[in-house]
């Protein structure tokens, strides 16, 4: 019969060897959030007898997890010496299934993108994206040693919630997109790559790597907006992802911002960057353009200029929105763009923001994301590290 734990804190550990898995997510979880750390304050920070914290840490860096850094030597007694999560300890495939293009990365534990692999297409079918992902893991993978492929952690699949929806806004075929009703992607993709896969809505994925790799680690509460074909966006309570009963927490795209527009009201109708593809065509350029990485987006000119007013007017209303319901630390803005024009698009939304009606609420500070435009990929990859290796919970800071 188990004996009965008790845990003295929410996030602290316990020192029962049937509890041994918690305690090592608890540690790779604090040394992913604050960086190395010694194994005299990794157990302070978890709540962990120094004996268990260095049977711990020392298992962790025989699986080759935990490594090693320089030590330090300090005024009185031995050097320490800090771990630190360990580059080839763990890695991860992460899907993306966007609207106007299909991505495969493998990341890191550390966040570091080693192979990406990507295709656009007009709209996405089942059949588009998985002969995508044959050929693109197998270019990848091919590219690893048996050692590294053994580090695989999974694959992680991030894609918008209802793709066969808002199908007008995107010019995609009703027909062709009504096959993803009945598709079962987990089970499609766990059958070609042969891994453990990890599902989640391509907004909180991304939210998912801002948290992990981005300005999550600074704060503990805030609201995350991604700018794609559609906007969408992400929740953060307490120092975790919070995706909600349906997984569905955080569709900002759906936010009623202009009721005055039948129709266009919700966000996604005011501040996505299908709406700058419509405004290009409209002028007679090409709208494929705003899918090209290596195009800055500058020769957009007033076009672009239009659209980061509009949607900045959007995501500014947005933002109070949000934070009339939970008192966010921050708003954090990141696209499917360059980051000068998200720089500018953050800068916009201050300004806009400041012209709203705040009586009642704190004002929300707005600030960049940093993780980049392919945060919904990273976010993916991220997935299968942050369900088999991390805490999904608070963490001390």
């Amino acid at each position: 019969m188990e004996q009965d734990v008790t845990i003295r804190d929410p996030m602290g550990g316990v020192n029962q060897s049937g509890l041994r898995d918690h305690n090592e997510r608890l540690v790779l979880s604090l040394i992913q959030r604050h960086g190395a750390l010694p194994s005299a304050e990794a157990a302070r920070r978890a709540n962990l007898s120094a004996q268990t914290a260095s049977i711990i840490i020392r298992g962790l860096e025989a699986d080759g997890l935990l490594t090693r850094g320089a030590s330090v030597k300090g005024k009185v007694g031995k050097p320490s010496v800090p771990m630190m999560l360990h580059p080839d300890g763990i890695l991860s495939l992460g899907l993306n299934i966007g609207r106007k293009s299909v991505e495969l990365v493998l990341i890191d534990i550390l966040g570091t993108v080693r192979a990406q692999a990507k295709q656009a297409y007009a709209y996405p079918t089942p059949e588009t994206v998985m002969t995508f992902l044959t050929g693109a893991q197998a270019q990848i993978i091919g590219t690893l040693t048996p050692a590294l492929i053994q580090r695989l952690a999974g694959i992680g699949v991030a894609a918008p919630f209802e793709l066969w929806n808002w199908l007008d806004a995107v010019n995609a075929p009703k027909e062709a997109m009504s096959e993803w009703r009945d598709f079962d992607l987990a089970v499609a993709v766990a059958g070609l790559t042969g891994l453990p896969v990890f599902q989640e809505n391509d907004a909180t994925a991304a939210c998912l790597a801002e948290h992990l790799f981005g300005r999550g680690r600074e704060f503990a509460d805030y609201a995350y907006f991604f700018i794609g074909s559609f906007v969408g966006g992400g929740v953060v309570l307490n120092d975790a992802v919070y995706s909600g009963r349906t997984g569905n927490a955080g569709a900002f795209g759906t936010l009623p911002v202009r009721p005055d527009l039948p129709g266009q009201s919700q966000l996604l109708h005011q501040a996505s960057i299908y709406l700058l593809e419509r405004r290009l065509e409209a002028a007679g350029k090409d709208p494929r353009a705003v899918w090209d990485p290596d195009c800055d987006w500058q020769s957009f000119g007033p076009i672009l200029d239009e659209w980061i007013g509009v949607t900045a007017r959007a995501l500014a209303l947005g933002a109070v929105a949000v934070s009339s319901v939970i008192d966010f630390e921050r708003v954090l803005i990141e696209g499917n763009c360059p980051p000068a024009v998200r720089a500018r698009l953050v800068e916009a939304t201050r300004a806009a923001l400041a012209e709203c009606d705040l009586r009642g609420i704190t004002p929300p500070l707005v600030q960049e994301a940093l993780v980049g435009r392919n945060a919904r990929a990273i976010g993916a990859a991220s997935l299968p590290i942050s369900a088999r290796y991390l805490l999904n919970q608070p963490v001390f800071r």
